[in-house]
């Protein structure tokens, strides 16, 4: 009814009249607070939108294009094999070194194209979990037995928390198992090696732009960061190829938009962004001007563009606010509280740390030095892993968009499975440990 509507409407108002009315700017643990939420968000913007964000929007867009609904129904689908799909996913999500909201745009497309509910959160989990570049910094600092535990955990967690929901919901999924059923394969435009050449040639990018800086300046890892943009680059000259003879974008275009990047390259050698971002805006035009595939890849893209980044800023927002940044705090609730209530292993300092873990935004391999530092204030060893389970598969963040893809009553029951679980695995260790 109209007069319904126009009470919402005043109720809106008055909601936003008393907030500001109310509140309280000369409180100094309030600036505090909001100087951090901005200040989380500045630094989310600086080091995830471009390199993690862009590149998981266009896997996420070639995914809902060049990726046939019936091949992700046949691996990943509810009737699938149940053995073959929780592996696939748990595999897949694995390769990525990626955080809880990079991952996001890759869950919403394989899900959009009819992956299983459970498959799809095993790879919702397994993506940041099953990091494998923070599982060996973990051993590396914390010890080889915490990094042994959260290695096993997570992969347990990963497909125990997918078929958990699937059963949950078993109702639900039986009826979209149903309907999927009626889909018919469409003809394949080219040949799957050539799809998956194109789709790994961004996952690479997307691997390689992200490497984080080893903690030691020796090895494999510091190797590979010292060489991260020279391998960055060789992975785009071969999706330069991949546009070329696979999507039929003219050669003369893709090379001139190739020479215009590494002329940014040279001019800015010393901002890696700067030539990153002209090769994102170069794949942009030259897709749209060819239209058909390569500008519906550019369209999907845009699509979970729109989807997904107004609900993870919101949650970065929301996050500093209440938590602060990971390496400083300031946030409303004072880092002393969280450092007091994940001592010794009971059963709630298990829980506070994975509940903590489950709010705070970790980017990748942020998560080991802020635990190392939690140790070092008297954190008990079983909080330690249960904030490594929850925390970097969690974020508050990438609850808001998970909500948006599942649904209220789905993102609750994974909150709740990934908390639970994490508060018993915490539990059992730190039995073990002490």
């Amino acid at each position: 009814m109209e007069w319904k509507r126009e009470l919402k409407i005043l109720a809106w108002i008055a909601g936003v009249f008393l907030f500001l009315f109310y509140i309280p700017v000369e409180n100094p643990e309030f600036r505090q607070a909001v100087i951090s939420s901005l200040e989380l968000a500045k630094w989310y913007a600086r080091e995830h939108v471009l390199l993690c964000l862009l590149p998981a929007f266009f896997i996420s867009g070639a995914i809902a294009v060049f990726v046939s609904q019936a091949s992700v129904i046949k691996y990943l689908g509810p009737k699938a094999a149940k053995w073959k799909s929780y592996l696939i996913a748990s595999v897949s999500g694995a390769i990525l070194a990626v955080c809880s909201c990079t991952v996001l745009p890759l869950f919403s497309g394989i899900r959009q194209r009819g992956a299983g509910l459970g498959t799809a959160v095993t790879f919702l989990y397994s993506g940041p979990a099953i990091n494998i570049l923070a599982i060996i910094l973990t051993a590396r600092i914390l010890g080889w037995e915490l990094g042994m535990a959260r290695i096993a955990g997570a992969v347990v967690f990963s497909i125990i928390i997918g078929l958990a929901m699937a059963f949950l919901f078993r109702k639900e999924e039986s009826r979209n198992a149903a309907e999927q059923m009626e889909i018919e394969a469409p003809r394949q435009l080219r040949p799957l090696w050539q799809t998956a050449f194109h789709f790994f040639v961004l996952v690479l990018i997307l691997v390689f732009a992200t490497w984080g800086e080893p903690h030691s300046d020796s090895g494999f890892l510091y190797t590979v960061w010292s060489l991260k943009w020279y391998l960055t680059g060789f992975f785009g000259f071969l999706l330069m190829i991949s546009l070329v003879y696979f999507l039929g974008i003219r050669a003369w275009k893709v090379i001139l938009g190739g020479v215009v990047v590494l002329l940014s390259a040279i001019i800015f050698p010393e901002n890696p962004n700067i030539p990153f971002v002209v090769a994102v805006a170069a794949l942009v035009v030259l897709s749209l001007q060819h239209g058909d595939e390569p500008g519906d890849w550019i369209w999907a893209t845009w699509d979970f563009t729109k989807q997904i980044v107004p609900l993870l800023g919101a949650g970065v927002l929301v996050a500093g606010f209440l938590l602060g940044t990971p390496e400083n705090g300031g946030g409303i609730i004072p880092g002393e509280w969280v450092a007091s209530l994940v001592g010794g292993n009971s059963l709630t300092s298990n829980f506070f740390a994975s509940i903590f873990g489950a709010l705070m935004y970790f980017s990748t391999l942020t998560e080991v030095p802020i635990v190392q530092g939690l140790l070092s204030s008297g954190m008990g060893e079983g909080p330690a892993l249960a904030l490594l389970l929850a925390g970097p598969a969690l974020s508050l963040p990438n609850m808001l968009v998970i909500r948006s893809v599942l649904g209220t009553r789905k993102t609750l029951a994974y909150i709740l499975l990934v908390s639970v679980m994490s508060t018993i695995a915490g539990m059992l260790y730190g039995s073990f440990h002490s």
